[in-house]
């Protein structure tokens, strides 16, 4: 069991390496001394909430949405080893009408050198969204089939996440087909107190 948690580190350092090194110019290791200190797992425990927006490939504003958000934190022993994980309940309501829930498995395995690696999964994504987090920002990547005009289009999610303070976040995804970026989405996470201010959202209507 030892040999296969090894395996799966030097796997997941590989695998980390070349995610680094992809064609973006912006790099996660840009961000390794900035502040706050990002942890998807501790930032989206319990109840928060998001405004967001998707934008087109020229900018056009196509959609609105808000999300309630719950996350229940616990620890799982692999191999002699405490992962922490999070299961991460997305409610949400579009501006049409629309409610949508997605709910989201996240573990993280912080590897011998230090580096924080994730693992998602959820209904309607695709394989498995990974990632990792360096300083104040997030970014991992999965693939997402999208029902347009009664039809499935798989797309792929790039999100950064960064983290401004101890209340908000901002994401940015980009959504790419064929490595054609084909629109954006904005999220802003809202959590503790300026949340409960806030909501939870009514999202029996907008």
């Amino acid at each position: 069991m030892r040999r296969l948690s090894a395996c799966f580190s030097f796997l997941s350092l590989i695998f980390f390496v070349s995610f680094l090194s992809a064609c973006s110019q912006q790099k996660l290791t840009d961000f390794d001394k900035t502040q706050p200190e990002f942890s998807l797992i501790d930032f989206f425990e319990g109840d928060s909430l998001a405004y967001g927006i998707f934008e087109d490939r020229f900018g056009t504003l196509q959609r609105r949405f808000k999300v309630n958000i719950s996350g229940q934190k616990t620890q799982e022993e692999i191999a002699g080893k405490s992962i922490s994980k999070i299961i991460l309940t997305e409610d949400f309501l579009y501006e049409d009408g629309e409610q949508q829930q997605r709910i989201w498995t996240i573990s993280k395995d912080v590897l011998d050198d230090g580096i924080e690696y994730y693992r998602g999964s959820a209904d309607d994504v695709i394989g498995t969204a990974e990632g990792g987090a360096s300083g104040s920002a997030f970014f991992w990547q999965y693939d997402v089939d999208l029902n347009i005009s009664q039809n499935n289009l798989r797309v792929k999610f790039s999100d950064w996440i960064y983290q401004m303070d101890d209340y908000i976040a901002i994401n940015k995804a980009t959504v790419s087909k064929f490595g054609i970026e084909i629109g954006v989405v904005t999220i802003v996470f809202v959590r503790g107190t300026p949340a409960s201010l806030i909501g939870p959202f009514n999202l029996s209507e907008w």
